[in-house]
């Protein structure tokens, strides 16, 4: 085999995200290549923790590159692209639970909780998830993201600011905000007011 033969296929040959049989050939810009190409994982990832299947999230994604395609040009003269097509998967997501009169599939399922382990309010602590979930879901858009990817996807924070087109500075604000507002909405205790012990000898 040769190197060429052994390269990533394109966007053209994933189709966006479908199976052959429901793929149709586009034109398609390199640089909407390299985007499909370094992006696809994390839309799918993030429908699929909201659909429960990887078939719906195909169905939604495949949906949202077609929307990105057709305003591709103005998603590059707009600038922060990243952000523009998250705001497209996000509303695509929203909009497809909201038909099916349904929740987000990680509030249904569960359990999810073993992946918010890593939170430094020990949310893993509590004995029920289920509002857990549900605070999850109602979190400002930009913490809802971030939580997502990175506690329930477990991207790496360096993956969570690509994908966001942010930097980690940025993602790791969002991310101490959004464990916040868990805290306080599923009222655990503030880790970070616990009463210092004195040495001997103080």
């Amino acid at each position: 085999m040769s190197h060429d033969d052994a390269q990533e296929p394109s966007a053209q040959e994933h189709g966006l995200g479908l199976s052959q049989s429901m793929y149709v050939p586009l034109d398609l810009p390199i640089d909407f290549e390299a985007f499909y190409l370094a992006h696809q994982e994390a839309f799918h990832a993030y429908a699929e923790v909201h659909f429960g299947t990887r078939a719906a999230a195909e169905e939604v994604i495949h949906e949202v590159f077609l929307e990105i395609h057709a305003g591709w040009p103005e998603l590059l003269s707009a600038g922060h692209v990243e952000q523009g097509a998250w705001a497209i998967v996000r509303r695509a997501v929203r909009d497809r639970l909201e038909s099916e009169g349904r929740a987000p599939a990680f509030i249904i399922n569960g359990p999810i909780a073993q992946a918010l382990a890593a939170t430094k309010d020990r949310l893993e602590r509590m004995q029920s998830t289920t509002g857990l979930y549900e605070a999850i879901a109602e979190l400002p858009n930009r913490q809802f993201e971030v939580i997502v990817l990175r506690y329930l996807l477990g991207y790496p924070t360096s993956r969570v600011a690509w994908f966001m087109g942010i930097d980690e500075r940025t993602v790791g604000h969002h991310l101490r905000r959004g464990k916040e507002r868990l805290r306080v909405k599923l009222g655990l205790p503030d880790e970070r007011k616990k009463p210092q012990h004195k040495q001997k000898g103080e």
